[in-house]
């Protein structure tokens, strides 16, 4: 949605206040009906080396059902000129298990990964949020509910195929070939200090959370008197550890004890040792002894499996 004018304004302002490395990663997220030949021109000339894309489906039954502005042949189209322009890092959105995705679509839907040569996919389980549509549709019966069934089988297929086509899983919705990891949100996953500049942007230091006021106008104001309207949430080391748990599990790289030990003296390694054997003995976590990862089984249980390991209450650290 931002013109050339916009995207120049904001890179000379980011120079101008911070010294950026020559190698950043500089993402631009966009739909495919936002891709047109002119856009991608300026864009080829503007500092942004990587893209990603939200084509959701290759389907149309589908892009109709998720109320998408593009159709299936306009986000091939987009692709393919995004690429023949010069872009070669590029991430795609894909969806499953909704109600109008059958699995033959959904591996229809990859094999067009595939067949274009995309090096990045992040994969997302259709979710119903509160007071959408989609809840309102599902709530009157007009449209089908989520099937778990479903959902879980797809999320199989795509481990598999993925997998066959030398995709390398690193975190539960990801997936990279030639290890072209998000470097953005590989940095979330590994608990790595990040800054948000903007309205409703969220930085993290290690320690504490601010994120900045939900509002245009208000947040314009602030800034043109000299302040930043945020709000500050210190985590405690539980809260830390319980983050680190839930974020580290769901990639490749898992828990890694030795950085566990930094929130405690040996309290929370002690828990999650004793914590984790189930896991390890039903066959949905390995281990190297040093870190601890999500099975390909696990990996269908990976937010049971990670609340199992927090810390809840603070006595049982003695």
């Amino acid at each position: 949605l931002l013109n050339g004018k916009d995207l120049d304004q904001l890179f000379n302002t980011l120079h101008k206040y911070h010294a950026i490395d020559a190698a950043v990663e500089v993402t631009l997220e966009a739909n495919p009906d936002d891709l047109g030949e002119a856009y991608i021109k300026m864009l080829v000339d503007s500092p942004i080396n990587r893209l990603s894309i939200g084509v959701q489906s290759f389907s149309d039954t589908d892009l109709l059902y998720m109320n998408r502005a593009h159709t299936a042949m306009e986000a091939e189209r987009s692709l393919h000129q995004v690429q023949d322009a010069g872009f070669e890092n590029l991430t795609i959105d894909l969806i499953y298990g909704t109600p109008t995705t059958s699995d033959d679509q959904w591996q229809k839907n990859l094999a067009k990964v595939f067949a274009l040569n995309i090096p990045h996919i992040s994969c997302y389980c259709l979710t119903v949020e509160p007071e959408t549509a989609l809840f309102h549709k599902i709530k009157t019966g007009s449209s089908k509910p989520v099937d778990e069934e479903q959902s879980a089988r797809q999320f199989e297929q795509l481990m598999n195929l993925m997998e066959e086509h030398q995709f390398e899983h690193y975190e539960i919705s990801n997936f990279a070939k030639d290890r072209k990891y998000s470097k953005h949100n590989t940095n979330y996953w590994r608990s790595e200090s990040y800054l948000g500049l903007g309205p409703a942007a969220h930085s993290f230091n290690g320690h504490s959370r601010q994120w900045n006021i939900n509002n245009n106008i208000k947040y314009m104001d602030a800034i043109g008197k000299g302040l930043l309207s945020f709000e500050k949430e210190e985590l405690t080391p539980i809260q830390q550890y319980n983050e680190y748990v839930m974020t580290s599990m769901r990639t490749i790289w898992g828990c890694e004890l030795k950085l566990m030990e930094k929130w405690s003296n040996d309290a929370f390694t002690i828990h999650f040792l004793k914590e984790v054997i189930p896991f390890i003995e039903n066959g949905t976590v390995a281990t190297n002894s040093k870190n601890y990862w999500l099975t390909q089984k696990g990996k269908l249980l990976a937010d049971r499996i990670s609340m199992e390991l927090f810390i809840n209450d603070v006595s049982v650290l003695g």
